[in-house]
């Protein structure tokens, strides 16, 4: 099987020049480029760009997949929006699967998925676009995606047993659908994310109210106020309605921050052994639910035998006149049907005590036919 892989780059906060358009092709002549993408996917060849260094110049997004299994995504924010420390606070120490990086002022945050299995054949069209609003949800100061990362890291092993999960985010069993798609791409085990949603609060709990907001924002200093109106009028700052959001949502922790109560925070080892016994449950239903389904076809189809069975009870003679006339056509569709009367008739000596009989006249019919290898292989199929 031939090798996949695709690369997907997005700018978002600003687009490429011209001059960069020109830079990026001389990587290549046969990717598609914009004022704010670069796509291309490879099937022989390889990437001969620096995906890294093209995050650091060009892109606010960059995603990768490959149909050996590996997945990656990575997402620039301003480091104004993205707290390096806070994003350092849900990475692991083995910086494997998930890692985070600064430089001229940005914040990159990278995340990998390795299934070693791999073999899947997998498009990479539409991915990202299906992922990417997640970088407007961590700029305005949602940390569910940093939670997934970490999920991420105590699934590949990279955690101690002892270690102690970061914040639980609110609304981390309401992901949105980004968020669910990004879980998919990272190949997150459900059973772990839905135990480690347990104690995170519902969204409409800790959603910041209009007047809230409005109290924040009649105390900012005038002066500020008349410069932030300033800036959102001319637009010169797309991102800046995510950054006061994210501002309010800092300093009203600070208030509340006394205030909130303590959760206690959970160890990667009672995590994975609480998804373990989930998982476990969870198949015990579905394997008692699958019984059931079964049993409950079974009976149905007793019962439309049983209902088969009435209507035809008085025609045997019938029946085994079909069946010879069937057979002797040496057409295999007919040794089908014939095979089926045979069942049927089979059935009824069995309701009504004659099996000794049915047996006496098929091993006379079979007797009769043994030069038809094809029938009488039907037979033994059908237990006759």
């Amino acid at each position: 099987m031939s090798e996949y892989q695709y690369y997907e780059f997005q700018a978002i906060d600003r687009p490429l020049t011209e001059k960069e358009m020109g830079e990026l092709r001389s990587y290549s002549t046969r990717a598609r480029i914009t004022p704010t993408s670069f796509i291309n996917d490879y099937s022989w060849g390889s990437f001969k760009g620096n995906k890294d260094a093209w995050m650091e110049k060009y892109f606010d997004a960059f995603l990768y997949l490959a149909n050996w299994g590996t997945h990656i995504l990575k997402l620039r924010l301003p480091s104004r929006l993205l707290n390096l420390k806070t994003a350092r606070s849900y990475c692991s120490d083995a910086g494997q699967t998930m890692f985070v990086s600064e430089k001229n002022g940005k914040v990159i945050l990278t995340f990998v998925s390795e299934e070693e299995a791999g073999g899947e054949w997998v498009e990479g069209e539409g991915c990202l676009s299906s992922i990417i609003s997640v970088r407007s949800e961590i700029a305005r100061g949602d940390l569910r995606a940093l939670y997934l990362g970490w999920l991420l890291c105590v699934q590949g092993g990279e955690l101690d047993d002892e270690d102690e999960e970061p914040p639980v985010p609110p609304g981390l069993g309401q992901l949105s659908a980004s968020l669910e798609s990004l879980a998919e791409f990272l190949r997150i085990d459900s059973d772990l994310l839905d135990v480690a949603a347990q104690p995170s609060q519902r969204l409409e709990q800790t959603s910041p109210k209009m007047g809230e907001i409005r109290r924040w924002v009649g105390n900012l200093p005038t002066g500020e106020k008349d410069d932030l109106i300033t800036r959102f009028i001319t637009g010169e700052e797309p991102a800046l309605a995510m950054e006061l959001m994210r501002r309010f949502i800092e300093d009203d922790d600070k208030r509340s921050g006394g205030d909130a109560e303590e959760v206690k925070r959970r160890t990667v080892g009672e995590l994975l052994q609480a998804a373990e016994e989930r998982t476990a449950k969870r198949r015990e239903l579905a394997a008692k639910k699958a019984a059931e389904e079964k049993a409950r076809r079974a009976q149905e189809a007793e019962i439309a035998r049983a209902k088969h069975l009435d209507r035809i009870g008085e025609r045997e003679p019938e029946l085994w006149n079909q069946a010879e006339n069937l057979i002797a056509t040496k057409l295999p569709k007919n040794y089908d049907r014939a095979v089926e009367l045979l069942v049927d008739l089979r059935d009824l000596a069995a309701r009504k005590g004659k099996k000794e009989d049915f047996d006496s006249r098929l091993d006379a019919l079979r007797a009769s036919h043994l030069r038809k290898p094809s029938f009488i292989a039907r037979m033994q199929k059908a237990s006759l």
